[in-house]
């Protein structure tokens, strides 16, 4: 893979445009850059707290999750450092971007009254809503539960559909629209539950859903994105690489010289461009996948 960006304090959150560009966020920095195809990077918008997730709405504008901060972070001798800062701490929420002159706006900060923690994955659905994950927060001491919300963009509508999360990441759609994915960090475990409409998913009684597989190793799991036959791409924290699961469970590694693979996207006119946040390094990587990635909802 082709390093196409250096220097970026925690890349998240990838988006693929039409033009060949590329929308990254900071998390560490509080930014969203657009790098373009020449390697220059512009900045898109001033965000704050912890821009951790982005994704095209309908409207075409950017939506954001942000986790609201709470550490301080640096590149030392090209490795990234991290240390918790909780007076940083913002508050977290989702937030939408005008990609034409950068404005952004809280769309939600709570939900039924209490605060969203740290929103941190968010995916559109044909509905035109999203799927979010509230990661929860952290300190040195002490872990808050997270959950897994739907919203739509217009900011009147956001349902909580599942609480006491210990630490949702990544989530995604399958193919079909049937099976809602979503990671947990901390439990390395890739989860699923069953879509009923758009906002519902199926009762699992005391389980949030299904262990679809767990990763082998001292590993844990970040951000994922989805291949058009339905393999689940996930970049992990801690094993230098992507860890693809198929359907059925059946998992393999794909290698990255990274320590901390955060995230990826696909794109090109054959959806096998793949574009990964390779966060222990700074780096955003560009490169070639084996496989097409399954198209977005909304693109821009």
């Amino acid at each position: 893979m082709e390093t196409i960006a250096t220097g970026l304090l925690i890349a998240e959150g990838p988006v693929a445009l039409a033009d060949g560009s590329v929308l990254v966020v900071e998390v560490g920095g509080g930014r969203l850059n657009r790098v373009c195809p020449d390697g220059s990077m512009q900045l898109v918008a001033d965000l704050g707290g912890g821009p951790n997730g982005a994704a095209i709405g309908p409207d075409g504008a950017v939506y954001i999750c942000n986790n609201g901060g709470g550490f301080d972070c640096m590149m030392q001798d090209g490795a990234l450092r991290i240390a918790f800062a909780p007076d940083r701490y913002v508050g977290g929420s989702i937030q939408r971007v005008d990609l034409g002159n950068g404005t952004a706006t809280i769309l939600y900060d709570s939900c039924d009254g209490d605060p969203l923690l740290a929103p941190n994955d968010l995916v559109f659905d044909a509905s035109g809503g999203f799927w979010f994950t509230d990661h929860g927060t952290s300190t040195a001491r002490a872990k808050s539960y997270g959950g897994l919300y739907h919203a739509r963009p217009d900011g009147g509508d956001i349902r909580r559909l599942r609480q006491g999360l210990l630490s949702p990441n990544g989530v995604g759609l399958s193919p079909d629209g049937r099976w809602l994915y979503w990671t947990d960090t901390l439990s390395a475990r890739l989860w699923r539950a069953e879509i009923l409409a758009p906002g519902v998913l199926m009762d699992y009684g005391r389980a949030p859903g299904e262990v679809l597989a767990t990763a082998p190793g001292n590993i844990m799991l970040d951000s994922l994105a989805v291949e058009a036959d339905g393999r689940i791409c996930i970049g992990i924290i801690g094993g230098g690489g992507i860890w693809v699961v198929d359907p059925s469970g059946r998992c393999e590694i794909m290698p990255i010289d990274d320590f901390m693979v955060t995230n990826l996207c696909f794109g090109g006119a054959d959806g096998q461009d793949v574009v990964v946040t390779a966060a222990g390094s700074g780096r955003l990587l560009r490169g070639r996948w084996p496989r097409p990635g399954l198209p977005l909802a909304f693109t821009a």
